[in-house]
């Protein structure tokens, strides 16, 4: 029993932060050079009141106009930023959808390679008959994360949501998958306070590294260069082994659309594979790093801009926070 996507589309918050708003709250960096180091011109921030269970509601909205609701069988929400540790924001957002009452509904906690698990989790379902539908969201508000002051993360990361529509097909359109953890490097990225392990914040005097980055247990701490190995050591095999599960060659591929971490890194990677730039997406110049939502960004601007056609393999490649990394191939 195949699957494949059949709809796809996202929503970004309406304020912007842009690297000129930046530079005048944080100095240090120039617009120019935090563009010129991450890709990032801009990036969407949520107010104060918007939460990603609004973002999600505004993509699963967006990607459902048109479609009949109640052929939704199951609802998969990606976040880990969600409204309430109980009750799951999936149920509320089943109800603020107006799906069915028998249409089942869970939250999973992940970061960057999320849309890929997400795809891996649609898949299962279709394919052991609990649903013929399933919309997958994902959506991530790291910038409630961010300590104010910390020009490092807050010049990468954005926020934003995307929801997709897998449907059971004829076709094999999300085929073969890879998944990898390793929970020995949790701790580089993380926020330690505020959950039940550590639920008291500490408000203690933030420690700023060289780099910029805060390294405060209330906040978002992210270790770049321990992030960066990570990727590098293991980016590369994950490649070799999606092809090798599709029984497919570098050539075979039509385009690579890998998790939007930053500009160093992806042209890195793409150096490293030999991919050429043409079959290479790398765009988050007005979006920033949205965590589990930019690969399904990316899908979309490749379709509306026809990067990618019907029928084209494209490979998608997650990593991240976790620490935790997946991959596949689709065909749309």
């Amino acid at each position: 029993m195949h699957s494949r996507i059949a709809k796809i589309d996202y929503y970004l918050p309406k304020r912007i932060l842009d690297n000129k708003d930046l530079e005048k709250e944080l100095g240090a960096w120039s617009a120019e050079k935090i563009e010129e180091k991450v890709g990032i011109r801009q990036r969407h921030i949520t107010t104060q009141d918007e939460t990603a269970l609004d973002m999600a509601y505004e993509a699963a909205s967006k990607v459902l106009e048109g479609y009949n609701k109640d052929d939704i069988g199951f609802l998969l929400l990606c976040t880990q930023s969600p409204d309430f540790f109980l009750p799951t924001s999936a149920c509320i957002l089943q109800d603020k959808l107006g799906l069915k009452t028998s249409c089942g509904a869970i939250d999973f906690n992940l970061g960057c390679s999320g849309f890929v698990y997400g795809l891996t989790l649609a898949k299962g379902l279709i394919a052991t008959g609990v649903a013929n539908k399933v919309l997958l969201i994902t959506s991530e508000t790291y910038s409630k994360y961010i300590h104010p002051m910390d020009k490092g993360n807050r010049s990468i990361f954005g926020d934003g949501a995307a929801a997709t529509i897998i449907e059971k097909s004829d076709i094999d359109g999300i085929k073969g998958f890879i998944l990898g953890t390793d929970g020995s490097g949790y701790a580089n990225l993380i926020v330690r306070n505020g959950a039940l392990r550590h639920p008291e914040k500490d408000n203690p005097e933030s420690v700023i590294d060289d780099d910029g980055t805060f390294n405060s247990p209330d906040h978002l701490y992210m270790d770049g260069s321990e992030i960066f190995n990570f990727t590098i050591d293991i980016i590369p095999d994950l490649v070799q082994d999606i092809l090798k599960a599709n029984n497919l060659l570098m050539e075979d591929v039509d385009y690579f659309i890998f998790h939007q971490a930053n500009k160093f890194i992806l042209d890195y990677l793409r150096d490293y594979l030999d991919i050429p730039v043409d079959k290479f997406y790398l765009n988050m110049l007005f979006t920033g790093n949205t965590v589990s939502a930019t690969i399904p960004i990316a899908l979309v601007d490749c379709l509306s801009n026809k990067i990618v056609k019907p029928g084209d393999k494209i490979m998608l490649v997650g990593f991240g926070v976790g620490l935790s990394w997946g991959g596949c191939i689709i065909e749309i």
